[in-house]
Order: structure tokens, then C-alpha cells, then sequence
């Protein structure tokens, strides 16, 4: 073989130290990419559980406001299904989202509902109450529904 033929032979392949070097460049990438992979998997059932949060709070706003302002009966009812007006579910406090009949709901164990009523001066309207509902829920999930009610008879 001439020289010229051997020397073309030898530049020809790549050295253990450039297959070291891509293989390391090519690592790095990758752990970049699944780093970025990992984050959105981690946080992807955040709006799942943020939605949920908005649903709970919206159940309880809901069942709320439907209630009368004044009392019908003018007694203090102990349990949410004897609340019978607005002010009855004043400091409510669930653990785990339930229903009217203080049911736990299944699968919703793991959010909380704080509901606080007090009175609201609006203009022009007398005897208005405000509602908010609080939900806390997994991964820092925390969401705050306000509401009014007026006795608009």
C-alpha cells in the first residue's frame, strides 16, 4: 500500500476521545429534554385539580345562595341537612368535598371547603350577606368563591 492510501485509512474513523465527548454532549441533551419531559408530566393534572376546586366551591356557592336570608323557623340548626337559611352554614368546615346530606363524595377526599357568611353593606339594599367559599385541594390547589345575598322580597 502507498503512504497516501494509508494515511486516508487512518483519518478515516474517529478516536475513542470524540466518541467520548459526543457521547457525553448527547447525554446532557437528553437529561435537558427529560428534565423539560418530567416538569410537564409532574404538573400536568394541575388544571384537572384546580377545575375540580372550581366545581366544589361553585356546588357549595350554589346550595348556599339558594337558601332564604332570614330564618323560617328562628332556630340555630346543628347540621348542614337542617340548614335551613344562609347564615346556618356560617363557619362550615369540610374535610373532603360532601353533599347536601353530608354525604362524603367519593374521590374527593383530599379537599377541604371553609365557608364564611357575614353581613355586606350595599348600597341601597338592606340585610345583604356575603358568602365566600374557600377550597383548598392537592398541590397547593386554593380557590375563593364570593357571593351575595339579599333579601329581595
Amino acid at each position: 500500500m502507498s503512504p497516501s492510501a494509508l494515511q486516508r485509512l487512518r483519518q478515516a474513523g474517529a478516536t475513542l476521545i470524540e466518541l467520548v465527548v459526543s457521547i457525553v454532549i448527547v447525554g446532557i441533551a437528553a437529561g435537558g429534554v427529560l428534565l423539560a419531559f418530567h416538569q410537564t408530566v409532574r404538573h400536568s393534572a394541575d388544571p384537572m385539580v384546580l377545575h375540580q376546586a372550581v366545581a366544589i366551591g361553585e356546588a357549595y356557592m350554589e346550595e348556599i345562595l339558594l337558601k332564604p336570608v332570614n330564618d323560617p323557623d328562628a332556630d340555630g340548626e346543628a347540621t348542614r341537612p337542617q340548614f335551613d337559611d344562609v347564615d346556618d352554614y356560617n363557619g362550615l368546615n369540610d374535610v373532603g368535598a360532601r353533599d347536601q346530606d353530608n354525604n362524603l363524595i367519593a374521590g374527593l377526599g383530599a379537599y377541604t371547603i371553609n365557608v364564611t357568611v357575614g353581613t355586606q353593606a350595599l348600597p341601597g339594599i338592606a340585610n345583604a350577606l356575603r358568602v365566600d367559599v374557600q377550597v383548598t385541594g392537592p398541590n397547593e390547589v386554593d380557590v375563593t368563591l364570593s357571593g351575595y345575598r339579599t333579601d329581595y322580597f
